[in-house]
Parts: structure tokens; C-alpha cells; sequence
């Protein structure tokens, strides 16, 4: 039973706009809120925690009109915990939000095409930044799946500033299944 499997209606799903289903958008909204079972505190949790999804849809590609994507958007603001010795956010923060972001798409994804969650794990991660974003700005992250098969899955993710109207950071997540443990018997 994973920690979002109970159907947790605290999660205030009302203000998520998208087609998706509530479901997914429910647990889209738990795994970010909900604390980790197996040790505390996880690497940068408290950040996970004010992300604020705004929307979850699942849409034809463009491209390809019988393949789907998911598109998953959320926002939240610049705060200290965020911050380089420079004042702006750091790369490795953006870094971790392209990982943390762009996963919840190909779940969102993976959930409208069977109904269940596949866990996953990252192959590769490509970070291009593009302009600074400070403490206060208010950020708008765009998750867009491009693949989702058997094995590899790809996302991409835009992080904008909505308080200076420019393009913050740009990234492409590749995951793959998790390889399977080898027995010790």
C-alpha cells in the first residue's frame, strides 16, 4: 500500500484545473504533502511541501493524435531556503525541482493509461538556465511528458517567473523502471 493508496481527502483538489481525473490529482497532491515513512527529514522536503499544483491534464500529442501526454503545472515562491550565496535560486534547487516536477507528469501519465502507479528512477537529467530567479519571485513550473514506454520514460519541464514574465529554467528527465533486486538465496 503506497502513503497515497488510502484515498486521502485532505488534499483540496477543487483548485486544480486540467482534465485529468481526480484520482490523479489527488495523489499527485499527496505524494508532495505527505510525510516519508522510512526516514525524516527527506532531502529537500520542506521545499516539496509548498509546491502547489494548479494543474493536471492529459491530452493528445499534438504530433501523434493516438499517443497522449500529460501536463502538470505548478507553482510556488522563491524563499531563502532556495537561495545561492548570490541571492538567486540555486542550480541545484532548479535541478531538484526539474526531478520532483517532471516525475509527477509521467506519473499523472502512467496513472490515466493503467490506472496504477510504476515506480521509476532517473537515467539522466539535462539542466539549461536560462535567467535568475529571487527570493519572493513567484515560479510557474510546465511539465510535459514526451515518452512513456515499457522501459524509458521522458519529461520535460519549463520554470518561469511569473513575478518578471521570463523563462528561468529549462530541463529533459529520462527514467527508466527500477531494476530488479538480485536474491541472496
Amino acid at each position: 500500500m503506497t502513503r497515497a493508496s488510502a484515498a486521502d481527502s485532505t488534499v483540496d483538489i477543487s483548485r486544480i484545473a486540467g482534465n485529468a481525473s481526480d484520482d490523479i490529482k489527488r495523489f499527485l497532491g499527496i505524494i508532495l504533502t505527505s510525510p516519508r515513512k522510512e526516514r525524516s527529514p527527506a532531502f529537500a522536503e520542506s521545499i516539496q511541501r509548498r509546491l502547489k499544483v494548479t494543474e493536471v491534464s492529459i491530452n493528445k500529442k499534438a504530433e501523434e493524435e493516438r499517443k497522449t501526454e500529460a501536463r502538470v503545472v505548478l507553482e510556488l515562491e522563491v524563499s531563502e531556503d532556495m537561495l545561492n550565496g548570490g541571492g538567486n535560486i540555486h542550480g541545484g534547487c532548479s535541478a531538484f525541482l526539474v526531478d520532483t516536477c517532471s516525475t509527477l507528469a509521467l506519473i499523472a501519465l502512467g496513472m490515466a493509461n493503467t490506472g496504477e502507479f510504476s515506480p521509476s528512477v532517473s537515467q539522466s537529467l539535462n539542466i539549461v538556465y536560462h535567467s535568475p530567479a529571487q527570493l519572493g519571485d513567484k515560479l510557474r513550473l510546465v511539465n510535459t511528458t514526451l515518452t512513456l514506454g515499457a522501459r524509458a520514460h521522458s519529461a520535460r519541464t519549463e520554470i518561469w517567473t511569473i513575478t518578471h514574465h521570463r523563462l528561468v529554467v529549462s530541463g529533459t528527465h529520462v527514467k527508466m523502471a527500477p531494476s530488479t533486486p538480485k536474491s541472496n538465496l
